[in-house]
């Protein structure tokens, strides 16, 4: 985009001049560049002449596209931030970005930066407008979504003063607001994880019972196929889906892999297996082997067009009202991972968590997904001071 070395046309349409140039866009339905027509009303004949026309016309040309005729990018302070991010910053971390990742992080900064600064030269950005927009952004989302506004706004000025577009950075000291909205990190207890899975259906309690064992992602578990099944006791996860679309990668490095399946829900699998080969031939009374195989590459949790469950629709349709019906505040496959990771802390290390939950950091799993558990502390505060006053050894209270 913007690498046109044109010079437009312009014509006299009445008593006003009106200059004509091409330039580059992207389909908002298909997300391809395309080349459209711009006309710009340049003035009036009794003001402007012809050569005063065209000189216009060069102005508006370079303003928008970011260049010159002779191929050069205008780096006169006239650049706007829409054309910078569209133009300089896009493109470059395209390449960084999966097309999922890349569709969540353009919209948010449209809706987010564009939308604010979209029209402003970005040499005549200042902090103070820069810190007063976190300031209204925190009084509306999330702390996670404030964050990521302040994180592309450094990330977009570094980049402009790389490519020497700036001289001073003005994001340099921005600051998180401190009224953000507190980040909602419920958890549910394991009363209320065993109530969701006996109140389930018979399908449903075996996603969740395998979500909540193998603290499994959606996009994970709904990609799970017969063929990634052993009949023994693992889950070779290869791929994941999403909104449809098959993936041969996962969220992390670390995503995909062997999973371990304790003895008990291999076996409750090998049933619902069988379950599933009985109802793929018409004839529930079919005892033909041969018509009650179930092809490997099925879905082990299929909708019923027999393709991959949908993340959404399974949250709308048997999650909320589950949880409804349970009278749980909030009950999803986020709340289910925290919640495991939450609960597991006592049963093993934060390495053993952040390996279950197959993170790449450990920090993620400790900050972010681990909570407090104040019936926890209370019991270390009480084993600290038992060994403060204890008159036998650490290792004999132990």
């Amino acid at each position: 985009m913007g690498k046109s070395h044109q010079v437009g046309s312009i014509v006299l349409r009445g008593k006003r001049w009106y200059g004509y140039y091409r330039k580059d866009v992207i389909d908002p339905e298909t997300e391809e560049v395309r080349s459209a027509r711009i006309v710009v009303a340049l003035g009036l004949k009794s003001e402007m002449t012809k050569p005063a026309a065209r000189e216009a016309l060069r102005k508006e040309i370079a303003k928008q596209t970011g260049q010159i005729p002779d191929g050069r990018i205008l780096k006169d302070g006239s650049v706007t931030f829409e054309w910078f991010v569209r133009n300089r910053y896009f493109p470059l971390r395209q390449g960084d970005w999966r097309p999922e990742t890349a569709r969540e992080k353009k919209a948010q900064i449209e809706i987010d930066l564009i939308a604010k600064f979209g029209s402003q030269k970005i040499e005549s950005i200042e902090k103070f407008e820069l810190q007063t927009h976190l300031n209204h952004l925190a009084r509306t989302y999330c702390q996670d979504r404030v964050k990521q506004a302040r994180s592309y706004l450094k990330s977009i000025f570094d980049e402009a003063i790389e490519q020497e577009f700036l001289v001073k950075d003005p994001s340099r000291k921005l600051k998180i607001p401190k009224n953000l909205r507190p980040k909602d990190k419920q958890i549910l207890t394991w009363e209320q994880l065993r109530a969701a899975l006996a109140k389930a259906t018979r399908r449903d309690r075996l996603i969740l019972l395998l979500d909540m064992t193998d603290a499994l992602r959606p996009s994970e578990l709904f990609a799970i196929r017969w063929r990634s099944f052993d009949d023994v006791n693992t889950l070779d996860l290869t791929e994941t889906v999403y909104r449809g679309k098959v993936r041969s990668y996962g969220k992390t490095p670390k995503s995909l892999g062997k999973m371990h399946l304790p003895d008990d829900l291999a076996a409750e699998l090998m049933e619902w297996k069988l379950e599933c080969k009985q109802a793929s031939c018409e004839n529930p009374f079919c005892q033909n082997t041969e018509h009650r195989k179930s092809s490997p590459d099925d879905p082990m949790f299929p909708n019923a067009d027999g393709g991959f469950l949908d993340t959404s629709n399974y949250r709308s349709r048997v999650l909320k009202p589950l949880a409804e019906s349970l009278d749980i505040p909030k009950l999803n496959f986020q709340v289910i991972r925290r919640t495991i990771a939450t609960r597991a802390q006592s049963l093993g290390s934060v390495k053993d968590i952040q390996s279950h939950l197959r993170h790449s950091r450990a920090d993620t799993t400790a900050n972010e997904y681990m909570q407090e558990l104040p019936e926890s502390v209370q019991q270390m505060v009480g084993t600290v001071y038992a060994m403060l006053t204890a008159t036998k050894t650490p290792q004999q209270i132990m």
